[in-house]
């Protein structure tokens, strides 16, 4: 009889990846410790270690890069907030104007 495939939660996902990261047991014994195949610990522990490159990647390049878009975006954010303050208040100024149809 086939055993029902059991879900972890995230929160024990990483306590065992970063178990693995420790080194300071073999992975098998963790795998024993935790209920868990040796092989979904080393997973675990690689999913962890794919994005934490990025943190430290970053070049001062990129970074200028994404400060520059910012300011273009603040820009253009502050350039449609005047265009929709004046044509909120263009009704009050051309009140006397007919509007054609």
């Amino acid at each position: 009889m086939r055993r029902s495939r059991r879900n972890h939660s995230p929160g024990i996902n990483a306590r065992v990846a970063l178990e693995a990261l420790k080194a300071e047991k073999p992975v098998g014994v963790i795998a024993n410790q935790c209920g868990v195949h040796p092989h979904q610990v080393t997973a675990w522990k690689s999913e962890i270690l794919q994005p934490a490159g990025g943190v430290f990647g970053a070049s001062a390049a990129e970074r200028t890069v994404d400060a520059e878009k910012v300011c273009e975006l603040y820009a253009k954010t502050s350039e449609l907030k005047v265009e929709r303050d004046l044509l909120a208040r263009a009704p009050e100024r051309f009140s006397g104007l007919s509007v054609p149809k």
